[in-house]
């Protein structure tokens, strides 16, 4: 009975695989809106204050879409910054993922930023699955 009930569990678990979870288009989807001044700066200041050199920033593809989870209206913001980095040498070209509450005085939440393959990959398919496809040579060539 007990090699039995062993074997049985062994069975069960043989097809169980770990696997990155990938991200859930259903509920992520934005309506994609224009960059507006407004939201511009308050990005930038929101991406600035994480750098160790926020004059340095340099902003490249920066895509921006508007949805309502829960009740609370959220502008998803997704792009690139380049900036200089501390001499350790993180810094240079990194994705982002950010979200602003325009119900909440428009308060900045920074949700992911890397140079990293794998923060860049994962920004990638986070924000192509929302509905806001960046993209750049080093991502394509990764995804």
């Amino acid at each position: 009975m007990r090699k039995t009930l062993q074997l049985l569990l062994i069975a069960s678990l043989y097809g169980c695989v770990a696997t990155t979870p990938q991200p859930d288009a259903g509920d992520q989807r934005v309506d994609p809106i224009p960059f507006s001044l407004a939201l511009e700066e308050i990005v930038t200041t929101g991406i600035r204050q994480r750098l160790p050199d926020p004059a340095s920033a340099r902003f490249g593809r920066t895509l921006a879409g508007e949805r309502t989870l829960n009740g609370r209206r959220e502008i998803v913001v997704c792009g690139f910054v380049n900036g200089k980095g501390p001499p350790d040498g993180s810094g240079g070209d990194q994705a982002f993922i950010a979200k602003i509450y325009p119900d909440s005085g428009s308060s900045f939440e920074l949700v992911t930023m890397g140079s990293a393959s794998e923060t860049r990959r994962l920004v990638g398919r986070t924000c192509s699955a929302a509905g806001l496809p960046i993209a750049d040579s080093d991502l394509n060539m990764q995804l």
